[in-house]
């Protein structure tokens, strides 16, 4: 059995939670050095992009030695809490910003 975590990033809007994700993936050499990224990767559809925030959470995983952590990006403006808080039912752990 693998070892997996589920680790859900909360913050209030604009605190930088997609950008964290975002910088940990290029951290983590998820991509190649000369592959350029001008948008933010976890808001993936247009509504996002065109507004700025995110509006559904999205996940991702990296792998530390034999564990694999999966990071879910949640939206922080408060008119999508029920979407943190069905993440927050999955989560084995937050990190608050």
């Amino acid at each position: 059995m693998e070892n997996i975590r589920n680790i859900a990033i909360i913050a209030h809007v604009d605190h930088g939670k997609t950008t964290l994700v975002d910088r940990i993936l290029h951290q983590v050499k998820l991509f190649r050095d000369n592959q350029e990224t001008q948008d933010l990767i976890m808001d993936s559809n247009d509504l996002e992009r065109e507004r700025g925030i995110t509006i559904l959470a999205k996940n991702c995983s990296v792998r530390y030695n034999d564990i694999k952590i999966n990071i879910i990006d949640t939206p922080g403006h408060s008119d999508f809490g029920g979407e943190v808080e069905r993440v927050l039912n999955m989560a084995d752990g937050v990190l608050l910003i």
